[in-house]
């Protein structure tokens, strides 16, 4: 079994190198024929970024990808600058119809971008012309890698139940180096995704196939990020089904995510897009969905005929009505730890780190303060985008809407939800933007802990103090004080994924669905029993 561990391991390390190494295979450069025929698909008016871009990449050298890029960015920059400084010109000279002309002439977007969609044209070499090899040699041992190495994890044959298995004895579970590395390459990975895709263009050529298959064009860096997702699930809901075999509970819900995930996540958005519509994840609700407001994503569904209608209807739906019912009856679990996507990754590729989740009182506050600071964000910043968008102004009590949006993407979508919502799981534990960040869970947890029939029930008088529940909990909740007191768990944090039960050694925890009248407010059970106790001593 050590052996065969070890062999994975290998495999996978040799997959991940591989994978990581193409980055730096091939050469770049575009000839002119073929940036005119960009320049043209584009509808680019400057001849000032034809002649930046000729300059830069039309060019008989070998350029790698890095090269490549920093050409491109300057000719992008060299070009808006010129036009900026004409623009500043009219406007001090006050000729607004010059200025005005100018505009057209600017290159709209982010510079990587740009880079990007070059990078895919010009691309040559080994990784592109031979993609379905690069694919066996990365996803292909990397799959079997990872599985050779979480088969022989658990005895198939032993007794079923969680153990202590030396949880905190290992550096990668227990924050030490091989922790602190995955960190760092995860973090690495979503820098590289969100702010230099034209860097990991090499990826893009290996799924361009499957891509071109599923929704008729090349892989985007969000095709690679979706299906190295459903990836990773799946390998990881193996070590689920394993570890958790002996709780039906947790083999359901896993296959829930992975359904959810796979099918509507992924595959759905991708035939639509190849059927000409809007690609949507109709599980995806508002605001975790943030920029469902947004100007360009209205835009997009009003043109799209009756589905982009339906799409729209439906998300309001989701939202005000789908939602919180849901909630009333089931709690916040069924989204959070049946649906989700984000919590479907951390279920999963997480479940390792769980045990790293912060039970301290300060980071309760934490939690409390910023993850409602996060959803009044997007509030607001949904308010501004839709009053500007039905009046046509530019901003809202003096709030831009394009800084709003701008803001938020950059430091709730990409930084807090991504490079830190999935990068810090190996030392922060696996909930860390569903606890601390996610509006969604924040809004869904306001239902739940006021108005919804979900709870965890306890019986204090099984209760042997092992710790089990409050160390799984991925959410931080402290759950052994209330199993102790025999209190049922009403927490807008808790997201019912059942962990703490399933490690239970005395079944002391039970998932309820009951009566409202019957939830347990354990802040209303302690008044109640003081004021009870004070009665009591008056009378006496």
């Amino acid at each position: 079994m050590k052996a065969i561990k070890q062999t994975g391991l290998i495999i996978f390390l040799i997959a991940l190198s591989i994978f990581t190494g193409s980055i730096f295979l091939g050469s770049f450069s575009l000839t002119s024929s073929e940036l005119d025929a960009f320049i043209k698909e584009k509808n680019y008016k400057s001849e000032i970024i034809k002649e930046e871009l000729t300059k830069a990449v039309v060019t008989s050298e070998s350029l790698n990808i890095f090269e490549f890029s920093s050409r491109v960015r300057g000719a992008y920059k060299a070009s808006n600058d010129h036009y900026d400084a004409l623009i500043a010109k009219y406007d001090a000279e006050k000729n607004w119809d010059a200025k005005g002309q100018q505009y057209q002439y600017k290159i709209y977007g982010k510079p990587h971008t740009l880079s990007f969609e070059l990078a895919k044209k010009a691309g040559k070499g080994f990784v592109k012309e031979n993609q379905g090899l690069l694919w066996w040699l990365t996803f292909g041992l990397g799959i079997l890698g990872a599985l050779l190495f979480i088969l022989p994890n658990y005895k198939l044959l032993g007794p079923a139940g969680i153990k202590n298995n030396g949880v905190y004895l290992e550096s990668a579970t227990n924050k030490g180096l091989i922790a602190w590395l995955v960190l760092i390459y995860l973090v690495v990975f979503y820098l590289l995704l969100y702010f230099m895709p034209d860097y990991v263009v090499n990826w893009t050529y290996i799924l361009d196939p499957i891509s071109k298959a599923l929704n008729g064009g090349a892989a985007s860096q969000w095709f690679v990020y979706g299906f190295l997702y459903c990836v990773i699930m799946v390998v990881m809901a193996t070590r689920m089904y394993i570890k958790y075999r002996h709780n039906k509970y947790q083999i359901i819900r896993t296959t829930s995510v992975l359904f959810f995930q796979i099918v509507f996540a992924f595959l759905i958005p991708e035939i639509m897009t190849s059927l000409n519509m809007p690609g949507y994840d109709f599980k995806n609700a508002f605001p975790l969905d943030y920029d469902f407001f947004f100007e360009w994503n209205l835009d997009s569904l009003r043109n799209s005929g009756a589905i982009g209608l339906f799409i729209l209807v439906w998300g309001i739906v989701l939202t005000l009505i789908i939602v919180p019912v849901m909630v009333y009856f089931f709690g916040k679990r069924w989204y959070c730890s049946w649906v989700c996507g984000c919590g479907g990754l951390a279920e999963t590729l997480g479940d390792p780190y769980r045990q790293h989740s912060n039970k301290s009182l300060n980071a309760w506050k934490l939690e409390r303060w910023l993850i409602h600071s996060v959803l009044v964000f997007s509030l607001v910043m949904t308010l501004v985008t839709l009053y500007c968008y039905f009046t046509g102004t530019q901003s809202f009590l003096g709030i831009n809407s394009q800084w709003i949006k701008d803001t938020y993407s950059f430091l709730i979508g990409a930084w807090f939800a991504g490079v830190i919502g999935t990068g810090f799981y190996p030392i922060f534990g696996n909930r860390v933007w569903c606890r601390f960040g996610c509006p969604l869970a924040a809004y869904l947890g306001l239902v739940q802990r006021f108005k919804s029939r979900f709870r965890i029930t306890t019986n204090g008088g099984q209760c042997i103090s092992c710790g089990n529940c409050s160390t799984y909990c991925e959410q931080g909740i402290d759950v052994r004080a209330y199993a102790q007191k025999g209190e049922n768990i009403v927490r807008s944090s808790c997201v019912g994924c059942g962990i703490c039960s399933a490690v239970c050694p005395r079944g002391v925890l039970k998932l309820e669905n009951g009566p409202e009248k019957g939830r347990i407010n354990p802040t209303e059970v302690l008044l109640g029993n003081d004021v009870d106790l004070m009665k009591l001593v008056n009378e006496k």
